[in-house]
C-alpha cells in the first residue's frame, strides 16, 4: 500500500493523482467506441462476435434470450438456504425503497393557478448485471426490485454467460423470484450497445442501469443521450475512517472484501487518526489475506489501489468529500460518527460503527448497492426508485389567474425582447 499524511506538502497533489488513476484510459474509451459502433451497424452479428471473443460463448441470435425452463430448473437446483436468503434480502430492499416512491401532488401558485407534478414509470428499462467469474446475484435484487416498485412495464436484464452459454443458478433464481422473464445472456460493451441501439432480436430500452467494469461504465457514458443512464458505477471503492475505537481486524476484513472484486481498478482508502492504527490495520490485512480464495487477485488490488492516510477526523471529512467514495465506513466513536455523517456530503453510502460492514449494504440492508464511483458521488446519488420514473410538471391557469400572471410575463418579454411571448399571455388577459 501507499501511505500519505495530510500534513505532507504534496498531499493534495498526491491524493488527486491517486484518484485520477480511476479515470478511464484513452485505449479503453477507443475500444468501447469501436465496439458500440459495430453493434450499431451489425446488430446481432456483432453481439454474437463479441460474446465469442470476450466470453467464449458461441451464441446465435436465437440463443440470446433465456428460456422459461432455464429459470425453473435453476430454482430447483438452488439450495433452500439460498432461496430463503434471496427472499429475505428482497423483503428488506422492498421495505426500504417503498419509502422513496414519489407521490403526485397539486397546489395553487400565487396567481391562483393550479400547479403540480406527476410521476410515471419509465416504460422500458435495461438492467446490467455483472456475471462471469463473480455473478452478482445481489445486483438483480438491487435493481429489479426498484424497477418493480416504480411500476416499469418492461424490464429487460442483460448478464454475461460462461463459455457454454450458462448463467449462474443464483442469478436466474433471483430473476424468477422477482418476476422477470426477459433476460439476455449478453454482457460487456455489446450488451450496452444492444440496449441503446437495439438489434433485430433485442428492442432498445429507454434507460440503462447497473454497475459494471471500466468498459461497461465507459460504454454507458458513451451511449448517454441515445438512452438515459442511471449513473456511472464502475469498479468498486471503499473508504474506511478509523479512530482508536476501531477494531483493526474488522477494518482489515472490510478492506479485503472490496479488494476481492479483483479487476485491478478498485480503489481502497484507509484514513486513520494515528500511525499506530494504520499499522495495526495493515498488519491484519497481511494476516487475513492468505486465507482468502481470491487472494492473488485481491493482493494485486491492494498493491496498486490501496492508499493509507494519516489525518485527524476534521481532515478525514475533507478527504472524504474530495474522494466521494462509493462506500464509506465510519469505524469511530459514536460522537465522531455523528459529526462525520453530517460533514461528509458526497459518499455513495455511509456505514456507521464497528458492526456495519459494507457487505451488509451490498447484500441485504435495504438501500441499493448501485452507487457512484470515480468521484461521481459529487453529483450523482445511489440508485433509488425515483430513478425509474420521470417527472412531469403540470400547470393550469384560468381567466382570473392569467390576468395576475400577465404583467410578470410582459416584463420578462420586454427584457428578453420576445414580444410574441408577451402577447400570447396578454391576448388572454384582455
Amino acid at each position: 500500500m501507499r501511505s500519505l499524511k495530510f500534513t505532507d506538502k504534496s498531499f493534495t497533489d498526491d491524493l488527486a493523482a491517486f484518484c485520477r488513476g480511476a479515470v478511464v484510459p484513452r485505449e479503453i474509451a477507443d475500444s468501447v467506441a469501436a465496439i458500440l459502433a459495430d453493434v450499431r451497424t451489425r446488430g446481432d452479428e456483432a453481439v454474437t462476435y463479441y460474446a465469442a471473443k470476450f466470453d467464449g460463448a458461441k451464441l446465435r441470435a436465437r440463443d440470446f434470450r433465456v428460456r422459461p425452463a432455464e429459470f425453473t430448473a435453476a430454482v430447483k437446483r438452488l439450495p433452500a438456504a439460498e432461496r430463503k436468503a434471496l427472499a429475505a434480502a428482497r423483503d428488506a430492499i422492498v421495505a426500504f425503497n417503498k419509502r422513496g416512491l414519489p407521490a403526485d401532488w397539486s397546489a395553487k401558485n400565487p396567481h391562483g393557478a393550479t400547479v403540480g407534478e406527476k410521476f410515471d414509470p419509465i416504460r422500458r428499462v435495461g438492467l446490467y448485471v455483472p456475471g462471469g467469474q463473480v455473478p452478482l446475484v445481489s445486483t438483480v435484487l438491487m435493481t429489479v426490485t426498484l424497477a418493480k416498485i416504480a411500476g416499469c412495464p418492461e424490464v429487460a436484464v442483460f448478464t454475461p454467460s460462461d463459455a457454454s452459454g450458462k448463467i449462474a443458478d443464483g442469478l436466474l433464481a433471483a430473476l424468477h423470484l422477482l418476476g422477470v422473464d426477459e433476460v439476455y445472456r449478453i454482457g460487456g460493451v455489446q450488451a450496452i450497445g444492444a440496449m441503446a441501439y437495439g438489434t433485430a432480436t433485442i428492442r432498445a430500452v429507454d434507460k440503462v442501469y447497473g454497475p459494471g467494469n471500466a468498459y461497461v461504465c465507459e460504454a454507458k457514458r458513451q451511449v448517454f443521450g441515445t438512452v438515459g443512464v442511471d449513473s456511472l458505477p464502475g469498479p468498486s471503492e471503499v473508504m474506511i475512517i478509523a479512530d482508536d475505537t476501531a477494531r483493526a481486524d474488522f477494518a482489515a476484513a472490510d478492506l479485503l472484501a472490496q479488494a476481492e472484486h479483483g479487476s485491478g481498478r478498485e480503489k481502497i482508502y484507509l484514513v486513520a487518526t494515528s500511525a499506530k492504527i494504520l499499522a495495526a490495520i495493515a498488519a491484519e490485512v497481511e494476516a487475513q489475506l492468505p486465507n482468502l480464495t481470491r487472494s492473488e487477485k485481491t493482493s494485486r488490488v491492494l498493491q496498486e489501489g490501496f492508499l493509507a492516510i494519516e489525518a485527524n477526523l476534521t481532515q478525514a471529512a475533507e478527504i472524504a468529500n474530495y474522494v466521494a467514495p462509493e462506500h464509506l465506513e465510519l469505524l469511530v466513536s459514536d460522537s465522531a460518527a455523528t459529526k462525520l455523517t453530517k460533514a461528509i456530503t458526497t459518499a455513495g453510502a455511509i456505514m456507521v460503527g464497528n458492526y456495519t460492514p459494507t457487505a451488509l449494504g451490498d447484500f441485504t440492508a435495504g438501500p441499493s448497492h448501485v452507487l457512484p464511483t470515480g468521484r461521481a458521488g459529487r453529483f450523482f446519488s445511489g440508485l433509488r426508485v425515483a430513478d425509474f420514473q420521470r417527472r412531469t410538471s403540470i400547470v393550469r391557469y384560468d381567466r382570473t389567474s392569467v390576468k395576475k400572471g400577465d404583467p410578470i410575463v410582459a416584463a420578462f418579454a420586454a427584457m428578453e425582447k420576445l414580444d410574441a411571448h408577451g402577447r400570447s399571455v396578454s391576448i388572454r388577459a384582455r
